[in-house]
């Protein structure tokens, strides 16, 4: 671990601090170029720019730029450690969203004294860039601060702790109920957790079909139920009215168990008391709340999720995020909608039923991987995700009114 821990601050140290730079796109090496690029030539695309603001797509980098915006307040796992400490993180984004959509991005971290401080100033920037990203925002604030932001801003916004986690979880969950056998309205959800992501999945599984009433949500004090008196307005949406007031009491035949809480809370001995062919999403990073090997000693008959890359069926964000922008930036989205997140979710659970290419076996360092128990979900590598994902956004968008123009000709096409 200490040798890990400094291969990890080399990476970011050398051989230049950090992991992303700006890069220029047009020539810059003649007076004439100078001048075009600058004083007098840059007073044409300004004037054109003024007399319609459309055409900062076709004049600036506006339409291939994404920021990627924090306060600090909720670091991965390590909580809030603050705006400058965060940027490490928001950077690693940026360098997503460059190597898996080819998306420019700049890293944002401000610091503020209120909600609306923080709201005001990501607004009053917006219109520089194409899209917003939202990251590592703790909640409830999480919540206000996107929806305010949402009805501000003439770009996509989306909260990615929130609205990645859920379509991949929604994605992969419905593969692996299909293997079990089982229909999402028909399942018994148990969710432990009740922060962003945990509220967001449970969310949008239920727009993929899942009944508000079979979900049963877990914070730190138990169960959440209609007689307790300390729960914020979010949490009111999944208040159950119900004697059950333990994990233990609700995991009893539940058919799903999604845990974005912490390790090692959820012990062999409950995941015993699940149906038949259980779907569990352990997503606790970077230890789950129950670990694969322990599980599968427990019970054979399970389909096994997590957060990390080291075991089958990884629920990682970088599925969708990146696609979701490419997409959306592509046909100058407003905004993300209902619409363009489930058919993100769709895109990637299709994807997994295909043939692998030879590519992502040699990189995933895998012999074969097929449909099935230990493959619900594509490979993060998988270099056709962008293709089908940004294509399925697209398409809902223009559908769905969202977009501000057409599909490009021949778009994401094979």
């Amino acid at each position: 671990m200490t040798d890990f821990r400094q291969q990890a601050l080399d990476y970011h140290q050398y051989p230049t601090p950090g992991k992303i730079s700006v890069e220029l796109t047009t020539p810059a090496e003649t007076s004439k170029d100078l001048a075009l690029a600058y004083s007098p030539g840059v007073a044409e695309p300004v004037r054109e720019i003024a007399q319609d603001p459309d055409n900062a797509y076709k004049y600036t980098a506006k339409g291939n730029m994404v920021a990627v915006i924090t306060n600090g307040t909720a670091i991965l796992g390590l909580g809030n450690l603050g705006p400058l400490a965060s940027k490490p993180v928001m950077e690693g984004k940026a360098l997503l969203f460059k190597r898996f959509a080819g998306l420019d991005s700049i890293d944002i971290e401000v610091s503020h004294r209120t909600t609306q401080d923080f709201i005001n100033t990501v607004a009053n920037i917006a219109d520089t860039f194409g899209g917003i990203n939202l990251e590592d925002i703790k909640a409830p604030e999480c919540f206000e601060i996107e929806q305010a932001l949402i009805e501000r801003c003439n770009v996509p916004v989306f909260h990615d702790d929130q609205h990645g986690t859920a379509i991949v979880t929604a994605a992969g969950m419905l593969n692996a109920l299909e293997i079990q056998g089982k229909k999402l309205a028909e399942s018994r959800i148990v969710c432990l957790g009740a922060g962003a992501a945990a509220i967001a999945c449970m969310e949008l599984l239920i727009k993929c079909g899942a009944q508000r009433e079979h979900i049963y949500m877990l914070d730190s004090k138990g169960v959440i139920h209609t007689r307790r008196d300390d729960l914020n307005e979010y949490k009111q949406l999944f208040a159950n009215n119900t004697d059950k007031r333990t994990l233990k009491d609700v995991i009893e035949g539940a058919d799903i168990f999604v845990g974005v809480s912490g390790p090692d809370l959820l012990s062999p001995e409950e995941l015993k008391l699940m149906a038949p062919n259980p779907v569990i999403f352990a997503c606790s990073n970077p230890d789950p709340e129950i670990k694969p090997e322990v599980a599968m000693a427990a019970r054979d008959d399970l389909i096994m999720g997590t957060g990390r890359s080291d075991y089958p069926n990884q629920v990682n964000n970088v599925l969708c995020f990146p696609f979701m922008f490419r997409g959306a930036l592509d046909v100058r989205a407003t905004a993300i909608n209902d619409e363009m997140k489930v058919a993100a979710v769709e895109a990637i659970r299709q994807l997994a039923k295909e043939p692998v290419p030879d590519s992502v076996l040699k990189a995933a360092d895998v012999k074969e991987l097929n449909f099935g128990r230990n493959y619900i979900i594509p490979k993060p590598i998988d270099p056709r995700l962008c293709q089908r994902v940004a294509r399925a956004v697209a398409e809902a968008a223009v559908k769905s009114g969202a977009a501000k123009i057409d599909l490009p000709e021949n778009y994401m096409q094979d």
